[in-house]
């Protein structure tokens, strides 16, 4: 009995380390250029919540990180409708939920009067899913703390990973079928080819032999 429940412990241990060690939000460090824009892309299913935070400081020199340059952030959906918008911004935060499936772009760019010619760096975190909860408001609201919390995350996490797979499996088998799909039609269009070929060929063999009969060359 003891072994048992030493082995169970110890299970559940591992549960909440790989649970620790999954991807639940991105950030990113983007050093921005002098003009243009530049974007962050991420795939994104329908009603996934995303929140996203950013702040914008000089990275050369001295590394002053208490003097902030402005930006120019936009938030775009995958048929490019605006889902965030701020100018003449130096931090933020952004949430939406995803209303279609598709690739969604976080872009920024500096305003040119303001960096002086300088380095600027843009930290961006990026949340998605799971990660975007109040976990201290969902402990408090369910009276749950400790290892429960970590367990209700734990099948957070474990859902959103089955869903994801479920997901890429479906894709996976959509992707199968349009390729015997592809090599059907492939197939038929060589067989037809090659019937036409040969009823081509046939018909110039008739053509030559009574052009050849007729002129009296055989």
């Amino acid at each position: 009995m003891m072994k048992s429940a030493m082995e169970a412990q110890s299970f559940w241990a591992l549960m909440l380390a790989v649970a620790a060690l999954l991807p639940a939000a991105r950030g990113v460090w983007l050093n921005m250029p002098s003009s243009g824009w530049k974007c962050v892309y991420e795939e994104l299913q329908t009603n996934v919540v995303v929140l996203g935070d950013y702040h914008s400081f000089y990275g050369d020199g001295d590394h002053n990180y208490t003097i902030h340059p402005t930006l120019t952030i936009k938030v775009s959906s995958p048929h490019g409708s605006n889902l965030y918008k701020k100018e003449k911004s130096r931090h933020g935060r952004f949430a939406f939920t995803a209303s279609e499936p598709g690739t969604y772009a976080a872009c920024l760019t500096v305003v040119n009067d303001d960096h002086n010619g300088n380095t600027v760096t843009v930290g961006l975190d990026w949340k998605t899913g799971v990660a975007t909860k109040d976990w201290d408001s969902v402990a408090k609201k369910e009276k749950i703390e400790g290892l429960d919390l970590e367990m209700k995350k734990l099948q957070e996490y474990v859902q959103a990973i089955k869903d994801n797979m479920n997901r890429l499996m479906s894709k996976d088998l959509g992707i199968r079928y349009a390729s015997v799909q592809t090599n059907t039609h492939v197939a038929r269009y060589s067989q037809a080819s090659l019937v036409l070929c040969i009823v081509v060929s046939a018909l110039q063999l008739l053509y030559l032999r009574r052009y050849f009969r007729k002129k009296k060359l055989i």
